[in-house]
Order: structure tokens, then sequence, then C-alpha cells
């Protein structure tokens, strides 16, 4: 079982908000990839891998889907917050993981996409109850994908959000395609989409990507607020409301998965044919770091400089 009661691992957070009466407690496993915290009735999910700036490898991927699987059938369990530990929510799929894996062959391209669940975990799941997304640092590719995925997002004001995939050749295949248009509209989806530029704060608030814009800090204690306040609601109108809302824009739950299911179809040849070389650049030679744009090597630099010097001296002769 994931699904445990544990100390929280945010001390200044849990004396602000949680009286001890109402946080039962047992012991902390702070080795797990995925940390879940029972506050009461509310559950806070948190991906834990700072080092990587909480980048989803393939079993931390599962961790999360089973983490949520649990909170949705626990009847104690009411609200979820998503979060990251150490600074960012989520910088998207493990690109090491990609590059070596399909690179080296020691696992096929099925054996990622094929199955009922999506690369980041609960992307494909039909969760019942609320999530609420706490975003701080990056929440790009894969990780806006997550964040797309919750019910409500709060942002911090310092947060980066986008599709950076988009420099590495790394199609959107975890419900981005279907779900960015469906909350902020097809124009704005698109630019994102197309332009995979990174969007802050004020904008994304403006655009209906966030519900919650909140002091840099605050971003978990004020999701874990929202979440405390939706428990007082009678849940099960809540959910019924929840599910209506999402069948009107995605229509119901086969017409949900055969849109997930396409998105996944039409991108599965993109992955062999540019994703794993837009990894191996970002990996090897660290290229399109750092929300950089350019995928270009030092090499390749130096050489269309020197292209650009012969010309300027054609010019002048």
């Amino acid at each position: 079982m994931i699904l445990r009661n544990i100390l929280p691992i945010f001390p200044r957070f849990a004396g602000a908000i949680f009286s001890k009466r109402n946080i039962r407690t047992s012991a902390v496993f702070k080795a797990s990839t995925v940390l879940v915290e029972k506050l009461g009735d509310v559950v806070c999910i948190g991906i834990n891998r700072p080092e990587k700036r909480n980048c989803v490898d393939v079993s931390t991927g599962k961790l999360l889907r089973e983490a949520f699987e649990e909170f949705d059938e626990d009847p104690e369990s009411l609200v979820a917050v998503l979060h990251g530990v150490g600074g960012n929510f989520c910088a998207g799929f493990d690109l090491e993981e990609l590059s070596k894996s399909l690179g080296n062959n020691s696992v096929t391209l099925d054996d990622l996409l094929d199955g009922p669940h999506g690369l980041m975990g609960p992307t494909r799941m039909k969760i019942k109850k609320p999530v609420i997304a706490a975003v701080n640092g990056y929440a790009v590719a894969g990780g806006l994908e997550l964040a797309l995925m919750c019910d409500l997002r709060v942002m911090e004001e310092n947060a980066i959000v986008g599709v950076f995939c988009r420099r590495f050749g790394v199609p959107l295949i975890d419900g981005g395609t279907v779900r960015l248009p469906a909350i902020v509209g097809l124009g704005r989806a698109m630019d994102l989409i197309l332009t995979g530029r990174a969007v802050g704060c004020k904008e994304a608030l403006e655009m209906g990507l966030i519900n919650r814009a909140v002091a840099v800090g605050t971003g978990l204690g004020q999701a874990v607020n929202l979440a405390r306040a939706l428990t007082k609601f009678p849940m099960e109108c809540m959910k019924a409301d929840k599910m209506n809302a999402y069948c009107s824009i995605l229509g119901n739950e086969d017409g949900m998965k055969e849109k997930l299911d396409a998105e996944l179809s039409r991108a599965r040849y993109v992955i062999r044919e540019e994703s794993v070389k837009g990894a191996t650049k970002f990996v090897e030679e660290k290229v399109g770091r750092h929300g950089k744009f350019s995928l270009d090597t030092k090499e390749a630099i130096a050489q269309r400089r020197t292209r650009l010097g012969d010309l300027n001296l054609e010019r002048h002769d």
C-alpha cells in the first residue's frame, strides 16, 4: 500500500494550517520518488525527484498511478493535491531514460507506450474525486500535462509552464493536446503547443490555464486550503457535477478514451523518428537545457559562424 497516514514533510506548512489532532501519523518513507501524506480527508501526493526537477521516469509514473488509484478508492480521502518536492512541480518525462532505454533498445517503444496508462502515470485515469495541482518552479512538457489532468491549478507567481518538449521533438502523449484546448481554447492552446514558449503566472491566469495565482512559497499551503474548503461540500454531488462538466466538453468516458488513444496513435512514430534524437542531444550534448531553445551543439554554432564569416568576406571582395 502506498497511501499511508504519515507526518508532513513540510513542518512550517503543516504547523500553520493543521492542528495535531487532525493529523494521523506513521512512518515517513523518504526514499520513495512519490510521497503520499494524508492530512485528514485531504491527500497530498508529491513527486520526489528534486535532483531531476521532478522528471518522471517509468517507475515514478507507476507509483503516481498507484497513489491516485488508492486515493480514488479510499472512502476517507476526499480531495487530492498533486505537488512537486524541492522547488519544481515537474519538468516532464525523464529524457535520460527515454534516450538510454530506446536508444540502446533495452526496451521497445511498445513496452513504454502500450497499456491502459499514460507515460506520466495517472494521466489516462478517470479520477472521480477532485484533484488540485500546486504548481511551483517548472511545470513543463509532461509536467504541464500532469497539471492539466488536475481539476484546479494553484500557481506560484514565479512559476513557469510550457510545452518545452517542443524543442526536443517529444510529442504530447499524456492528454496535453486533448485537455489544453478544452481549458484555454484552441487558439491559445495552439500558441503554446506550436511555439513551446514559456508562460508565466500572470499570463496563465489571464488565459484561464490556472485558477489561483499565489505568492512564492505558498502554493502547496494554498492548494491544501482550497482542498479543505472543497471537502465541506456534499461529495457525491460534487463528483457527479465534475464528471458531467468534463463530459460536456470532452465527451463521455468512451469519447475521452478515444481522444487520448488518437493522440498517442498519431504521435507514436514521432518518438522513434525525432524524440530519441532530441533526448540524446539533451542528455549527452547538454543542449536545450534550462529552457533554452537552441538545440545546436557548440560545433554546429562554430560552423555556422565560420560560414557567415566566409559570406561576409565574399561580399567585401
